[in-house]
């Protein structure tokens, strides 16, 4: 959203060269700035710390971004991807997953302590008990 002024030529474009579009949305970003284009996308990745970089706190004011944007997807009745990336973590996964959080980009939760593998299984199972809950 805010890397051009003519996102919906750039998503024009994208499509007509035959690849899924996505949209990212900074922290301040409201929902409504994609109104105009949800109907044409088939990802919206919301950044839930300002761009950067690594280790920073998840802002929470973004859970209730997610759930407004949640409503505008089903109300449309595509299938929307939503994605999160900045402070996602074992403790906050499975709250973004019952939201309707269907990716996840998780750095310092994975890389931290170099126990990768046990770190993104943990990741997994909380993100998946609360779609299964």
């Amino acid at each position: 959203m805010e890397a051009t002024k003519h996102l919906n030529r750039v998503v024009q474009e994208i499509h007509s060269a035959g690849a899924k579009v996505g949209v990212s949305l900074n922290p301040a970003t409201s929902v409504c700035a994609i109104d105009g284009i949800l109907e044409e996308i088939d990802m919206v990745l919301v950044m839930s710390v300002n761009p950067g970089f690594g280790g920073q706190t998840f802002i929470p004011s973004v859970i209730s971004k997610i759930k407004a944007l949640k409503e505008r997807i089903d109300s449309i009745g595509r299938p929307i991807l939503i994605e999160i990336d900045g402070g996602v973590n074992s403790e906050n996964i499975a709250k973004l997953a019952a939201i309707g959080v269907n990716v996840f980009v998780a750095g310092t939760a994975v890389f931290s302590g170099g126990k990768y593998k046990e770190n993104i299984e943990l990741l997994r199972k909380n993100a998946r008990s609360a779609v299964e809950s």
